[in-house]
């Protein structure tokens, strides 16, 4: 019994499975269940990504907050996009980084900064909490609890009762993903790895706060620099969707775990319009370097979670 209810019976569901009775067994090729590891991307991974990332929609509500402040600031990038709700610009930095261009991405990283310096941790995730809690996605209109993608919970389900512990490690900022990932994905805050905004500790109020710098941007080749201080084991399997996520997979290929790309090829309108933008050169590169590649289109009977189920 796998439980991959909304997987499709495909050669793909077929390869991870087989990994996974391989490596769970008892017979040749099994690993011990404490070098069982499992990372997973979050944006365009486990969630919808599009038309941007999650966390660029509650940073916008912040620049459209202090542009009311401040209006000179609204004749500048990225507060300009945000005032306008220019979704193009904002997606498009996105797109541009993966593309190797981070000129427009510097650009959203300085005034994201601004956003949290001087902010303790602990108000800083009550505001993402509310954010979760009202907050509707951009164009599906639904709850953000409701763009997670079901396939990709059923999976981090059956690698837990295989002996697998479960990472998230993505470029998105650490402390904005932790407040939710507990309910959406049921993988606990210890256990989520990404990008971290400067900290330093207030002896006059014994609070821990942001400052006014990020720390790491982790993304590219920083995610395996990453999953070895935090986790000091080379993961046996690794999902991502995009050209950022190309060192995760070939570190985990090269201790012959298994590399999963999710390609975002479905545009039949029952999840997100497909695209290859950010992820071209993984899925050029995907046979030459043993990725696995996850057709939403082909593999996925559903997309979503039934918010229904809870």
């Amino acid at each position: 019994m796998t439980d991959l209810d909304s997987w499709r019976d495909t050669a793909t569901r077929s390869a991870i499975v087989s990994f996974v009775e391989r490596v769970s067994g008892e017979g040749p090729g099994s690993v011990p269940a404490a070098e069982r590891i499992a990372v997973f991307d979050n944006d365009g991974t486990l969630w919808t990504e599009k038309p941007m990332p999650t966390q660029l929609a509650y940073v916008v509500e912040q620049w459209r907050k202090q542009a009311a402040a401040d209006p000179s600031l609204a004749d500048r990038q990225p507060y300009k996009a945000a005032v306008t709700g220019d979704l193009a610009w904002l997606g498009g930095a996105i797109d541009k980084h993966y593309e190797g261009d981070d000129s427009d991405l510097k650009v959203l990283i300085g005034a994201l900064v601004g956003v949290t310096a001087g902010m303790s941790v602990d108000d800083y995730a009550a505001s993402v909490g509310e954010f979760y809690e009202t907050a509707k996605h951009l164009t599906l209109g639904t709850p953000y609890a409701d763009a997670v993608y079901k396939p990709m919970v059923e999976l981090l389900r059956y690698l837990e009762a295989n002996g697998f512990t479960v990472y998230i490690v993505s470029g998105g900022e650490r402390d904005f993903m932790r407040p939710m990932t507990q309910e959406y994905y049921g993988i606990p805050p210890e256990h989520v790895v990404g990008s971290a905004l400067g900290l330093a500790w207030d002896e006059d109020s014994h609070e821990v706060r942001y400052t006014a710098g990020l720390d790491f941007f982790d993304d590219g080749p920083e995610k395996p620099v990453r999953i070895w201080s935090r986790i000091g084991r080379r993961p046996l399997i690794a999902c991502g969707n995009s050209n950022g996520d190309m060192p995760m997979l070939d570190f985990t290929r090269k201790g012959d775990g298994l590399a999963l790309l999710v390609h975002h090829d479905d545009d039949s309108g029952r999840g997100d319009p497909a695209y290859d933008k950010g992820a071209d050169t993984a899925l050029a590169a995907a046979e030459a370097r043993g990725y696995t590649v996850i057709s939403v289109k082909d593999d996925w009977s559903s997309v979503f979670v039934d918010p229904a189920a809870g």
